[in-house]
């Protein structure tokens, strides 16, 4: 396996920096002050084919998934609130319809989100079903030309600024558990809808926001993937997206350990730097190595997802390896800062808060380690009864 990033990347990737470092960096202040990101971001990224679709010819397709958490990884370095904004976006809202959409649904909705001027987010989590997808008690009643939709969607990111969501239902009450739920794409100008932002303090100046629907028409035609079929399609959907928000959550860890490593060299103490010291210069070693020991983890999920192989088990693995690092070298950078890292406007501040963001998406540490103990439990019984079987040989779907 050939660990270089491509020629092809390696440009596309300088200009994206760049972008960050004159677009992004500059304003991340009064954003987080107004915590809002302005929708004009999101078509400035679109315009440069940096929101995770392009065309193929016959329509737009997703990028290749190393070269959309390659992105995701510098914007989570610079802020982690602004990059799961754009994740959002592209890894759930966009993805849903890229796997499920028939052919108008993706003509209509794929090239407006892909220039940015259309966002699409998903609403899944209610005030009592979080990780229990299928625990959700929002209704949809079929009626003449589609559906009314009740219910209530909790913690709803980019819920506040999106234009559409992709919203789970119970469509067949009297239904199996894993036939129960559909899904739908949502207006949410439509009458019978109100938002509310709820107030938070990580992923910051992203928006979290409660969507309340009460007898909201849908038609017919904005069923996405085929009655009965949501649980499944969410499930898949957030096994994508945790190859993304591990990227994100790689990103935090680096921006975090960055900015401890740039404070250690710099703050005196006892008469010597920080980074003098033994003690941290191990801490340093140690993290590090960690850093890169996820960023390999990472690069091989990807590749197996754009070789068409099962990610299942490396995407679980990444986002759990990638929490806790993440978690452990923000707290590690924070106390380098001392007093002032409890400051909410200052840089360090954020770290720590948005790890602890990112342990809670796309599935809780708990979440990922019964998918990690499920899939290599799979793999060593398929490895009994077939010893030549490898894990690189498995295909996508199995």
């Amino acid at each position: 396996m050939d660990f270089r990033i491509p020629v092809e990347f390696e440009e596309n990737l300088r200009e994206y920096k760049q972008f960050i470092s004159q677009r992004l960096t500059p304003n991340l202040g009064r954003w987080y002050a107004q915590k809002e990101i302005p929708r004009d971001f999101f078509m400035e990224l679109g315009a440069r084919d940096w929101l995770g679709l392009e065309q193929d010819g016959k329509g737009y397709r997703e990028q290749q998934s190393f070269k959309q958490a390659l992105m995701e990884e510098h914007l989570g370095i610079v802020s982690p609130g602004v990059g799961v904004a754009v994740l959002v976006h592209v890894s759930l809202g966009a993805k849903g319809i890229t796997l499920f959409g028939n052919p108008d649904q993706k003509n209509i909705y794929l090239p407006p989100a892909a220039r940015g001027e259309t966002l699409i987010c998903v609403g899944n989590t209610e005030p009592t079903a979080g990780s229990d997808v299928a625990g959700i008690s929002s209704t949809a009643r079929e009626v003449e030309g589609g559906w009314l939709l009740n219910g209530i969607k909790s913690y709803v990111t980019n819920g506040y600024i999106s234009d559409l969501a992709l919203i789970t239902a119970v469509s067949d009450p009297d239904a199996p558990r894993n036939s129960r739920i559909s899904m739908f794409l949502v207006d949410l100008s439509s009458k019978g809808i109100s938002r509310s932002k709820l107030h938070k303090e990580v992923w910051v100046p992203s928006d979290l926001t409660r969507i309340q629907l009460s007898d909201v028409f849908v038609p017919e035609a904005n069923i996405i993937g085929g009655r009965g079929r949501g649980l499944q399609q969410v499930l898949e959907i957030f096994t994508n997206s945790r190859i993304t928000i591990s990227a994100l959550t790689l990103g935090t860890a680096e921006g975090a350990f960055r900015s401890g490593i740039e404070h250690a060299k710099k703050r005196q103490i006892f008469g010597h730097k920080l980074i003098d010291f033994q003690a941290k210069s191990f801490e340093a070693a140690d993290f590090y190595s960690r850093l890169e020991a996820v960023r390999l983890m990472l690069w091989k999920t990807c590749w197996q997802k754009d070789q068409g192989l099962d990610f299942r088990l490396e995407a679980s693995i990444t986002k759990y390896l990638s929490v806790e690092l993440a978690r452990a070298v923000g707290q590690w950078a924070a106390d380098l800062f001392g007093a002032a890292s409890v400051v909410f406007e200052h840089p360090i501040h954020k770290y720590p808060m948005d790890a602890w963001a990112s342990s809670l998406g796309e599935g809780t540490q708990d979440v990922q380690k019964l998918i990690i103990f499920r899939e290599f439990m799979k793999l060593y019984a398929a490895e009994a009864l077939y010893p030549e079987a490898k894990a690189g040989q498995r295909t996508s779907g199995t």
